[in-house]
């Protein structure tokens, strides 16, 4: 047996970077060069800054690709084979999975090219270009403009600036600010539809570890699943056909079964989500004080309420299995978030860097009457969102993201307007109507209505409760006089009564829709309350401290780069491919903790727990 064992992952982790050295950061490719290559040649990489990013010639970024949307994946082979996380292709596994063929928990292999599996929805993207757009989006939006003109226009230019990039070819082309709204750059994608599952570990390895390694090291999971892209003939994308062909891609990632040695040079490349590195000190207060423990709250009940269930049937432990592997992810990430932020202080360090900016900038007329007001209006804007904090986290989590019959029925809501409007023609009825039966399907292959039910009564009883009382919606106070404030009795009548709570209800509402029926449906008028009673009161003044904050942190970023001309600083993640690079190394995360930076079988063997799903501890 090998005893080394050496874990790269080229998937990016998704962390609030609140505590980086001068040199840390997710760099764009574009600018590699410019900014990172010779540090990055100095710690060991043998690569040019070309040999990574080209747009003319074959290149790294050619075997990267956005996994989903929602993960990275490298290019293995000359036949498009695709290594991601285990978690990454958790959705794909679940959704080809049966009690009969459970390949959650037995994992699957093809064993030829035939029996690779389809998996509708899924989609990869390859990079095709960056372009530095600054110029364009600046100028189109002038000088003029109010803040809250600025959030409206600025969709319409990333559009406008897309389109023209991409005219009238397949390629697909985003347009997203950086540094806080002070640069923009144009991404554009190939994106392939065909992408087919190859290859999976059981969840003995997969999942090696449960809680205890998420997001923790040493980390013993074997977190990896294989796919393969497939094209048309003509090596184009295409919807899926069994006439597709394996893609060829530019560039493909050798694996080296070499190991790696303490101090030589790695890197990570890929599409981390969102981070906010700039974040101030009243703003990470706001996170350690109220929203990260809201959102722990509310996921510790509901994954509750989904464990026991799944534990209780076979077919709901296959069924959930990849709802609860995603709220447990997070749920785990902002646990150890507040944790990091507390032991390292960082508001506090925070708040002393923010005292240099602020003696900086009022030192200067100029610099006082450009950067001046950027820290105050944070701290002011910040005090202002406290107010709604609770709600907006609650509305995210709870609702949106809680009980599935609330966002489910969320989405007739273009089927109510349609059918309460004059204007619209009976073709258009038409078509709406089975678009909205199209959803019928995929939702409820994967909707159990009993658990549903249990999430229901405990999160909106939790909303009630936590929600400043005059922030509640209407559905609140109906609860308290007819139902006696008791939730489960108020989820009792909407899962006994609504039309949403199976198949064959919601396809024999949508072959008869009327806005009679649908308004009087509990489940509608409890999703349709609560998002009217937000978008009144609290929306408002959302938006406008939003707004705020939005000119504030352009302001103090500007100001920091201007500030600090020598330091390099790189943007916040935001979902476009990035690089972060450094060297191997041991580390001591507190006093007395020491951890190698390789881990051995024998951990492995000390984590192995039989007695425990989670198969360690």
């Amino acid at each position: 047996m090998i005893k080394k064992i050496t874990l790269v992952f080229l998937s990016f982790i998704l962390l609030l970077n609140t505590v980086t050295k001068a040199d840390e950061g997710m760099w764009l490719p574009l600018l590699l060069k410019q900014l990172n290559e010779s540090d990055m040649q100095k710690l060991g990489l043998k690569l040019t800054a070309e040999d990574i990013y080209n747009v003319n010639n074959s290149s790294m970024k050619d075997a990267i690709v956005h996994f989903g949307g929602f993960c990275t994946g490298e290019m293995v082979s000359a036949d498009g084979l695709i290594l991601t996380n285990h978690h990454c292709g958790f959705d794909a596994i679940q959704s080809n999975s049966s009690v009969e063929n459970d390949y959650i928990t037995k994992g699957y292999w093809a064993m030829n090219r035939d029996q690779e599996l389809p998996n509708p929805g899924l989609f990869v993207k390859y990079l095709v270009r960056i372009e530095d757009v600054t110029e364009k989006v600046n100028k189109a939006l002038g000088d003029t403009l109010s803040e809250s003109a600025r959030t409206i226009e600025l969709p319409k230019i990333f559009s406008k600036i897309s389109k023209e990039a991409i005219g009238d070819t397949q390629l697909q082309a985003d347009v997203k600010s950086f540094y806080k709204g002070n640069e923009y750059y144009l991404m554009v994608y190939e994106v392939f539809k065909d992408v087919r599952l190859v290859g999976a570990p059981p969840s003995s390895i997969g999942n090696f570890g449960g809680d205890t390694d998420n997001w923790m090291w040493p980390r013993h999971t074997g977190d990896f699943s294989l796919f393969r892209v497939y094209c048309g003939k003509d090596g184009k994308p295409a919807e899926y056909s069994k006439d597709n062909i394996p893609y060829k891609p530019k560039h493909f990632l050798p694996i080296s079964m070499k190991g790696i040695k303490k101090d030589d040079f790695t890197m990570t490349f890929g599409y981390p989500g969102a981070t906010d590195r700039y974040l101030t000190s009243n703003g990470v207060n706001l996170v350690i004080d109220k929203t990260n423990p809201a959102i722990v709250k509310i996921r510790d009940k509901k994954l509750e309420i989904i464990k026991e269930d799944m534990d209780a049937d076979p077919k709901v432990s296959i069924m959930y299995a990849a709802k609860y592997a995603q709220t447990a992810n997070y749920w785990k990430y902002f646990i150890g978030q507040t944790k990091g932020l507390k032991r390292m202080r960082v508001a506090e360090q925070r708040a002393a860097d923010e005292a240099k900016f602020q003696a900086w900038a009022d030192a200067d007329a100029t610099r006082k009457a450009k950067y001046g007001n950027a820290l105050p209006g944070l701290k002011k804007s910040y005090e202002d969102m406290n107010k709604y904090a609770i709600t907006r986290i609650y509305l995210n989590e709870a609702i949106t993201r809680g009980p599935e019959i609330l966002a489910f029925s969320a989405g007739l809501n273009p089927l109510l307007a349609a059918l309460n409007s004059k204007e619209t023609k009976p073709e258009e009825m038409a078509a709406l109507v089975e678009k909205l039966k199209g959803r019928a399907d995929g939702f409820y292959e994967e909707f159990n209505a009993p658990t549903d039910q249990k999430l229901f009564a405990a999160l909106l009883n939790m909303s009630y409760e936590d929600i400043p009382k005059e922030q509640h919606p209407p559905i609140f106070k109906e609860v308290e006089t007819k139902y006696k404030g008791d939730f489960d009795k108020f989820a009792a009548d909407v899962f006994k009564n609504s039309f949403f709570v199976s198949k064959e209800k919601y396809l024999k509402f949508m072959n008869k829709p009327s806005s009679k029926q649908l308004e009087k449906d509990l489940a509608f008028r409890t999703m349709k309350s609560i998002m009217d009673s937000y978008n009144a009161n609290s929306k408002p003044a959302v938006t406008a401290i939003t707004n705020n904050q939005n000119q504030f942190n352009r302001s103090y970023v500007a100001g920091l780069r201007e500030m600090n001309p020598d330091k390099k600083y790189a943007p916040d993640a935001n979902s476009t491919m990035r690089l972060s690079y450094g060297q191997v190394k041991d580390y001591y995360p507190m006093d007395g903790v020491y951890y190698n930076y390789f881990t051995t079988a024998d951990g492995i063997l000390e984590k192995m727990d039989n007695k425990n799903e989670g198969v360690c501890c």
